[in-house]
């Protein structure tokens, strides 16, 4: 590798591919760990802002009876729950709307601007949260305005990351990398979970000051170390399609010309290098990202397939203490084997999807195996701790599997795809398209559970197990591309594959 072009990156240091390699996978992991680690406190803390004070004695400062003289106004209503749903839908909501468009700013932007930018903002914003103890704020549209706000800025991580990845890493591993870097997800929460912890019973606003430093500082270290291209630092792009039309792979024979998996042909020559100056081309619109075949389709599926995940994540805990009887701290504890689930599921979806070369086949059949499970652990699931155990693992699997591949795998494959025709500024939008329209997903779903609920729990788990079957549906297209590819070779140099 020759001297950097890129003085001003100090990861001009580092010798060889490899090396940026595993730097990029090493930074974007804990870029997005730190993003869902400043998410996590809120849900921590909400114990803390409405308390049932009589376990603390009589009210120091008068002799009044209430039982909420220790929470937190606004919060220490009766409407609090309804005040809670509003903190997390104005964040959910916020996060939804701003993925579509940070996208298209992340395409026309340094992707290592961006994302640090975002990340300083996020901590700014999770900062601001917390201040509001120190500052002692009692005004619910504080409260909400900062959640709108960082929903809105915490957009800029996923499509960012997504794309650095996708830069580096060809689509002959892409699955199985991705599968394991995507366990970031788990790891932030666990993390967020223990440092709000720490906090939240003696200065409950140390509990977003402290995670809103630890996202900043990681955004300044991704402004001086993140490299966006290989072409930055006069490294090849990845060769993972050095390999026939007879191989295994149907996939491959529709890469030669794209910027993350160049044939030997095309890795020769280097003057169609996206990155050159004489030819560097537009980033591209969002309707003509919709265009590129498989976009819609699985951004649809994803928007059920994150329904089911997000409803699990905000219920879950509260499903056990009422189906299981246990205490919330033993439920709290229980529903992370579902997050412990969902990083082996990623994993599996993406070994799998590299291996047939099938990303919406891996999906769906995980997505119908789904919904059979679904409905056995709410009928079966609370039969003893060992069954629990098992059933929160196999289910968080078979649900996060599919969530992770698509998010992952399926958005870099989508932003490469052959009708770019090289074209590399792509990656941030297709990617931005997907989760925007799977936060969607992600905020009816919690909003759906907490309808239905009075209504019995069997009828949450119907839902849950419907939103299953409509995306196994919205992938039947392109299912059915994939298995004329698996016929035979016309078929495969047609380039009938999932992206």
């Amino acid at each position: 590798v020759e001297e950097s072009p890129v003085p001003q990156t100090l990861s001009s240091l580092l010798p060889s591919s490899p090396s940026y390699r595993g730097l990029t996978l090493v930074l974007t992991f804990l870029s997005y760990t730190s993003y869902h680690l400043s998410r996590k406190p809120i849900s921590i803390v909400k114990s803390q802002l409405h308390l049932n004070c009589s376990a603390l004695g009589p009210n120091p400062h008068n002799d009044s009876n209430s039982t909420t003289w220790c929470s937190w106004a606004p919060f220490d209503g009766d409407n609090y729950k309804e005040l809670f749903g509003a903190l997390d839908n104005a964040f959910l909501v916020a996060y939804a709307i701003g993925m579509f468009i940070s996208g298209i700013f992340g395409e026309r932007l340094p992707l290592r601007y961006y994302l640090s930018g975002g990340m300083v903002l996020s901590g700014l914003f999770t900062a601001l949260f917390g201040l509001g103890y120190f500052w002692d704020i009692h005004v619910l549209w504080y409260f909400i305005i900062v959640q709108v706000c960082n929903g809105l800025v915490q957009t800029t991580g996923w499509p960012a990351v997504v794309a650095c990845v996708g830069n580096w890493f060809g689509k002959g591993k892409r699955g199985l990398i991705m599968g394991i870097w995507n366990s970031h997800t788990s790891v932030g929460n666990i993390l967020g979970s223990l440092i709000a912890g720490a906090w939240v019973s003696s200065a409950w606003g140390l509990s977003f000051v402290v995670p809103g430093i630890i996202i900043a500082v990681v955004g300044v270290i991704c402004f001086f170390f993140l490299v966006e291209y290989p072409e930055d630092v006069d490294c090849n792009p990845p060769l993972h399609h050095v390999m026939t039309i007879s191989e295994k792979d149907p996939e491959a024979v529709i890469s030669n010309e794209g910027p993350l998996s160049l044939s030997g042909q095309s890795s020769v020559d280097h003057s169609k290098s996206p990155k050159e100056p004489a030819e560097e081309p537009e980033a591209i619109s969002f309707f003509g990202a919709l265009r590129i075949p498989g976009v819609v389709e699985f951004s649809l599926c994803l928007l059920f397939a994150k329904l089911v995940s997000y409803t699990f994540l905000y219920w879950l805990p509260l499903y056990i203490v009422n189906v299981a009887h246990f205490g919330a701290k033993e439920a709290g504890d229980l529903s992370t084997l579902f997050d412990v689930g969902g990083i082996l599921g990623g994993i599996f979806a993406g070994l799998i999807s590299d291996y047939t070369g099938g990303r919406a086949t891996t999906c769906c059949v995980m997505l119908v195996v789904a919904a059979p499970m679904l409905f056995l652990y709410n009928h079966v699931g609370q039969n003893g701790i060992g069954v629990s155990v098992a059933m929160l693992i196999i289910c968080g699997a078979l649900v996060n599997g599919p969530y992770a591949l698509i998010t992952t795998a399926v958005s870099a494959d989508l932003g490469t795809h052959e009708s770019l025709k090289g074209n590399a500024k792509a990656l941030s939008t297709v990617t931005a398209i997907i989760d925007g329209t799977g936060s969607v997903g992600a905020a009816l779903g919690p909003l759906l559970a907490g309808l239905i609920s009075p209504t019995g729990w069997n009828n949450v788990f119907y839902m849950l197990i419907a939103a299953d079957v409509l995306a196994c549906l919205l992938l039947a297209r392109v299912v059915v591309k994939e298995a004329r590819g698996w016929c035979g070779p016309m078929a495969r140099q047609r380039g009938y594959v999932a992206a």
